[in-house]
């Protein structure tokens, strides 16, 4: 994969993350990607999944809870 270009990111929690800085990620589109990232680790690694890889992880974890 190419490197891609971050500088315009918009990154977003979740709705339902609290405002105390818990345990959360970001998430990001970048050229067609979502990127993932620890938010307590903004410079740190980002993963990306294809929407359809993601939109099937997430409907695991809702399923599952």
């Amino acid at each position: 994969m190419t490197s891609l270009d971050l500088a315009g990111a918009q990154w977003r929690k979740s709705s339902s993350s609290g405002h105390d800085g818990g345990e959360c990620v970001e998430l990001t589109t970048v050229e067609k990607l979502i990127g993932v990232r620890d938010s307590k680790n903004p410079t740190g690694p980002i993963l990306f999944f294809e929407p359809q890889v993601w939109a099937s992880f997430v409907e695991q974890v809702k399923s599952s809870g």
